[in-house]
């Protein structure tokens, strides 16, 4: 029953009451709606990856035995464990050398840093490296090594400066366990400011004669083989690709060795109802 004493409290009971009820109802209206999202992508990484499977399916039926083989025996070797940047390269016989060692040494990206020079690749030195690996050019920002740095520690990696300067730590004592970026700078200038103080680390090649450094594509060549050869060897270390990874670079790979890739993708697609745009983006699958 109420009295004068309460009439004031229970407008303000009820006000409280409902707030609460209100919170509660936002805070689950909030979690299924974080649920549907996480529900949502994972059905939609399902449709990917049948998708992509599909299509690898269909694109096959255009493959040789022996390039399906291929494909597999290469990507037994590839990995995304350790990865490249090279900063303002100028020669373009350099710049093929560096593509052409990390693809012979299964190093599948490579982050190209363009703040004063254009990278430009020689067909005859790069052998077509470039068709198998995956680039990554950082060209519309002040600082395009920042943006480089930047997102490749969102990734995980750590910021490795290759440099014959310092004493921190030579290429065949580098602890492999953990995801590398390698910084290649420039012939002349060497690596810039930026990554010299943004790295987590150094490394160097051991010299012994009166020649201060390496060339660059020499360098890179040394560092690559030295540390896929230990990472070869190690069990204990997830530096293989995953199936998506796998699956992803096997039809980006067939629709390049396939004559007209693009035209046989865009049938593929109008026979399928699937939009032009998607995880098979013609943009980057072929030429």
């Amino acid at each position: 029953m109420l009295n004068e004493g309460t009439i004031g409290v229970f407008p303000l009971f009820c006000s409280r009451y409902m707030l609460n009820r209100y919170k509660v109802v936002k805070s689950s209206l909030v979690l299924m709606a974080g649920l549907r999202r996480k529900q949502q992508a994972f059905k939609q990484a399902i449709s990917y990856l049948c998708s992509m499977q599909q299509l690898y399916a269909y694109l096959s039926q255009y493959l040789t035995p022996a390039r399906r083989a291929l494909f597999e025996r290469v990507l037994n070797y590839r990995t995304r464990h350790l990865t490249v940047a090279v900063e303002d390269l100028y020669q373009e016989r350099n710049a093929s050398a560096v593509l052409r060692s990390c693809e012979c040494f299964g190093v599948q990206d490579v982050h190209i840093i363009e703040n004063y020079n254009k990278y430009r690749i020689s067909s005859g030195i790069a052998k077509g490296a470039e068709e198998w690996l995956s680039l990554h050019i950082y060209d519309d920002q002040p600082n395009n090594s920042l943006a480089c740095i930047r997102s490749l520690r969102q990734q995980g990696y750590r910021i490795i400066a290759t440099t014959p300067h310092t004493h921190d730590c030579l290429i065949s004592e580098y602890d492999i366990s953990q995801k590398s970026a390698f910084f290649f700078g420039g012939e002349k200038p060497g690596l810039s400011q930026t990554v010299m103080q943004q790295a987590d680390g150094f490394v160097k090649i051991p010299m012994v004669g009166v020649t201060e450094s390496f060339n660059i594509s020499v360098a890179a060549a040394i560092v690559l083989y030295e540390l896929t050869r230990r990472l070869h060897q190690r069990q204990d270390i997830p530096w293989q690709l995953t199936g998506e990874e796998r699956l992803q670079l096997k039809v980006e790979w067939a629709l390049r060795s396939i004559r007209s890739g693009k035209k046989l993708l865009q049938r593929y697609l109008q026979e399928k109802g699937l939009p032009q745009s998607g995880p098979w983006d013609m943009g980057s699958f072929t030429k």
